[in-house]
């Protein structure tokens, strides 16, 4: 080709038709593509930035999935304790239905003491003085419901309970009974001779087991109490009436505890079941978020574990649980607490949800920000680049008409020639 002779004015035609040309295809690659910037030799710093907020976007997207499963775990555990607080409700009716039972003894538990003391006037106890017996000047010693030593002593000067010290000053037997209740202690006192006091088990701790000791003692359980009279004018303690139980009773009192029971093991399959995709936070798993992609934003929600050991609740014994209201008052105690806790773990879970919640909304913002930015490094115009077609159409049909008119002196040689 180098030793055809081309004329300047073709040269110049055919370099600027070569151009139009080289145009219209980047052109039409732009509009095929939709984009401007292809590769790195279009526009390297607009390629490789846009690259690298592709890579973080398509990082974060890769992260969502992660956070979803983050979330379903978070809403199983709250499906969890929301059935574990319907099963606590509902063992909380049945401890309920034990409270309504007739009592559960025919003949409760009871201690009697004789006086030994001076009698402050003639003609032995009575219910509106105490004093004119031998009981004057007794000092009898109690403990009540939560083990603590109560002491109620038989005087001319009556005073009442004292919650610090846990003492009182009794002349009558309506104070005498009054500063029992105030106290806690599970008695009632009736007069049964001359200069005598029996002291017998209420229907709230029926069930109880009465010791008599001549000094104060801590009892070993629960439902247990202890009497004692540790001044010479309380007297010796005689033998205890030991409480019987109601047949009837407490086979309906049985029934409860076993319905109760099977509350209970719920209880502990229901936690073991309240998993997503292997992780468990009812049951002591817990459970690390990942928020970006260089891992050093994260939340890791700690687990529970929600078996009745971890509520603490325990399966029940027939003909030991249920059997008083002392008893059953334990056992409601016990579920109110599981209550309480319950719902402090759901707030809890709750709180942690609507975080992950957020920061899921806010991933898919930013991975949404990341590829708007880099589309508007490299996206094309596709108005302006259809019109720019449009133009170097109309450009690529003039250069080839001016390409023939620069030959048209060598034509007119040609027809000389001719």
């Amino acid at each position: 080709m180098s030793d055809v002779v081309l004329t300047a004015a073709v040269r110049q035609n055919l370099l600027s038709l070569q151009g139009t040309a080289d145009l219209l295809s980047t052109t039409q690659t732009r509009l095929a593509t939709g984009k401007k910037v292809n590769s790195a030799l279009d526009n390297p710093t607009n390629f490789f930035t846009a690259a690298g907020l592709d890579a973080r976007a398509s990082d974060i997207n890769n992260l969502l999935d992660s956070i979803g499963n983050g979330v379903q775990v978070l809403q199983a555990a709250d499906t969890g304790i929301t059935s574990l607080q319907k099963l606590v409700d509902t063992a909380k009716s049945i401890a309920k239905q034990a409270l309504q039972q007739p009592s559960g003894y025919s003949t409760k538990s009871s201690i009697q003491f004789t006086g030994t003391g001076v009698p402050s006037g003639t003609g032995g106890a009575t219910a509106a003085d105490l004093t004119t017996s031998k009981l004057n000047g007794g000092v009898f010693t109690f403990t009540n419901s939560a083990g603590a030593a109560v002491t109620i002593t038989v005087g001319n000067s009556p005073s009442a309970f004292n919650p610090v010290t846990k003492t009182a000053q009794a002349q009558s037997l309506d104070q005498f009974n009054q500063a029992l209740a105030v106290a806690g202690v599970n008695l009632s006192a009736s007069i049964t001779g001359t200069d005598s006091l029996t002291f017998t088990s209420t229907n709230d701790g029926a069930g109880q087991v009465i010791t008599g000791t001549a000094a104060p003692t801590a009892p070993t359980a629960l439902d247990a109490i202890n009497v004692s009279a540790n001044a010479a004018g309380g007297g010796a303690g005689g033998a205890v009436v030991a409480a019987v139980p109601d047949p009837v009773s407490q086979t309906a009192r049985a029934t409860l505890v076993s319905q109760y029971n099977q509350i209970i093991q719920q209880l502990a399959t229901t936690a073991q079941d309240a998993s997503f995709n292997g992780i468990n936070l009812l049951d002591g798993n817990s459970l690390k978020m990942i928020f970006d992609e260089t891992g050093k934003s994260t939340l890791t929600i700690a687990g529970v574990t929600f078996n009745p050991n971890g509520l603490g609740l325990s399966s029940l014994t027939p003909g030991v649980d249920f059997t008083d209201n002392v008893l059953t008052g334990k056992v409601l105690t016990s579920l109110n607490n599981a209550s309480i806790t319950l719902r402090s773990q759901a707030s809890a879970f709750g709180a942690n949800l609507s975080i992950v919640q957020i920061r899921q909304d806010f991933s898919k913002k930013i991975i949404n920000v990341l590829q708007t930015g880099s589309s508007n490094l490299t996206l094309a115009d596709s108005n302006e680049e259809a019109a720019n077609s449009q133009a170097l159409s109309t450009r690529q049909s003039i250069a080839v008409s001016a390409l023939a008119l620069a030959n048209t002196s060598q034509q007119s040689v040609l027809q000389l020639l001719r």
